[in-house]
């Protein structure tokens, strides 16, 4: 496949330039059996920057060829199915062309060249958010589309407010919302996990970032926001999401159906400003909001209202999309293997949290939520054999790696046994990314993880089955169940 999709060779290796088309797409590799493997395994692991002039700069081209707008489309549709079919020759480095932002890029999944990437001064090879189908929802002045000093300055704002003692604070509120929300459990009826843990990890990213008690909307403004969020989310998985996105992917601000579908949103956020404003002195706020609010920059100027509007839109939606859906892609998984199940039950009935971390790790190793990463090449850079020129985007594919088989033997199989008092290791399994891009609330999604999956296998039981599993679907940056994570209780305790 790589012969056939770059151009150019020097004595070092191939020279990716420009890629006409994608390989052969697999059909559903969801579907493979528990003892098939992926293809992918070895592979030559040098990687290093190279020397500013070992390469001329990947040409940028603003035409739009109807090949690259046809790959786009399937890497929005059927990433997971295209990564798999041109990866199983054995080939772990693939290289296409994409219009709609990054144009010729290079994907890798070997842990020599993830290390490499991660590892690398951030000022050479730093994340790729200008071209991210999530700036035009979120703005580029937050933590996740930010880079450089900037970025550095918002973690470190922010980190206090997602670990320790903060986290220990979360933990009452999660417990509340989880047994709320398992009280009300219809039984008998096919529920959405994904819609169920989305009404409760919402909650809990409520609190922390407004201050509201478990979550719970008091004000106009607030209550706005709430609406407004879960109708935004809900308009993410129709059909004409698709089209939206790759719409936005031409456009540093959101415009069609996204503009239309944010414009709520961004009202209920100034109310909220406005409201905070009007109190401020009247009552002491510990919040992230109230966080935002009290910061100065460095000639000590407030931060702007539209700094603080992407600052918090970022935090609200990655702050509980990526744990909602997690929590439903592991009972997606349990469900389709009742020895699983069962097991993982009794480990909960003895008080074995091992267990359960061991089956969090599985879970986001087998259908991980943020199956890719990406980082843009400031430096001429080897993979391999293959030679990637300054200004080329590289994609790390998280649900390649986790695909590996010199890695997870027999890796399309549910087996939290072999997470069982293993610590991966670096660069092996990413639920949450790596380097100084690591996901901000990675300990606050944790925490809630275990409790929400712990207390519906300790309080629901749920039907067992032999259904086909449900086809991932792409949605901006995450990879999410077709059908939510359909469950159904039998009995609720």
């Amino acid at each position: 496949m790589t012969d056939a999709l770059t151009h150019g060779v020097s004595r070092m290796g191939t020279v990716v330039r420009a890629i006409p088309r994608t390989g052969s797409a697999t059909t559903g590799w969801h579907l493979r059996s528990a003892d098939a493997s992926s293809g992918i395994a070895g592979g030559d692991e040098r990687a290093e920057q190279l020397d500013d002039d070992a390469l001329a700069p990947a040409p940028m081209s603003k035409r739009v060829r109807i090949e690259s707008l046809w790959n786009s489309v399937k890497f929005v549709r059927r990433q997971g199915d295209v990564l798999f079919g041109d990866a199983a020759g054995g080939s772990d480095v693939l290289c296409y062309d994409l219009a709609g932002g990054p144009g010729p890029v290079t994907v890798v999944c070997n842990p020599a060249h993830i290390t490499s990437i991660m590892t690398a001064d951030p000022a050479i090879a730093p994340s790729a958010t200008r071209q991210s189908p999530l700036r035009p929802i979120v703005g580029p002045n937050s933590v996740l589309t930010s880079i450089g000093e900037r970025h550095r300055g918002q973690r470190a704002l922010l980190m206090p407010r997602f670990h320790g003692r903060s986290v220990a604070a979360y933990r009452e509120s999660i417990e509340r919302a989880t047994a709320a929300r398992i009280d009300a459990w219809p039984v008998g009826e096919p529920v959405r996990l994904a819609d169920l843990a989305q009404h409760l990890t919402l909650d809990v990213i409520m609190s922390a970032v407004f201050g509201l008690p478990d979550g719970r909307p008091t004000t106009e403004a607030e209550r706005a926001l709430r609406t407004a969020l879960i109708r935004a989310l809900h308009m993410s998985t129709q059909p004409v999401a698709t089209a939206a996105q790759l719409m936005n992917g031409f456009s540093e601000n959101p415009v069609g159906v996204t503009k239309l579908v944010l414009r709520p949103v961004d009202r209920a956020i100034s109310g909220i400003l406005a409201e905070r404003r009007a109190e401020s002195g009247r009552r002491e706020r510990t919040d992230i909001t109230a966080l935002l609010l009290d910061a100065r920059t460095e000639d000590g100027q407030p931060l702007s209202d539209g700094e603080i509007r992407d600052e918090l839109l970022t935090l609200v939606l990655a702050g509980h999309e990526t744990t909602a859906n997690t929590v439903a892609w592991t009972f997606e998984r349990l469900t389709r293997n009742p020895g699983v199940y069962d097991d993982a039950r009794e480990a909960v009935a003895a008080g074995d949290d091992g267990y359960v971390a061991a089956l969090l790790n599985e879970s986001m190793r087998n259908r991980p939520v943020v199956p890719m990463v990406a980082r843009e090449m400031l430096r001429p850079w080897r993979f391999g054999t293959t030679l990637v020129p300054s200004g080329m985007t590289v994609l790390v594919s998280i649900l390649l790696l986790h695909h590996r088989d010199d890695l997870y033997p027999q890796p399309f199989a549910f087996d939290p046994g072999r997470f069982l008092g293993v610590r991966p290791a670096p660069h092996t399994l990413l639920p949450f990314g790596g380097g100084n891009r690591r996901c901000l609330g990675a300990a606050l999604a944790m925490a809630e993880l275990t409790t929400v999956v712990t207390e519906i296998l300790r309080r629901v039981d749920l039907e067992t089955h032999d259904r086909p599993a449900e086809r991932p679907r792409h949605r901006n940056v995450t990879m999410i169940p077709q059908d939510g994570g359909l469950v159904r209780a039998l009995a609720v305790r």
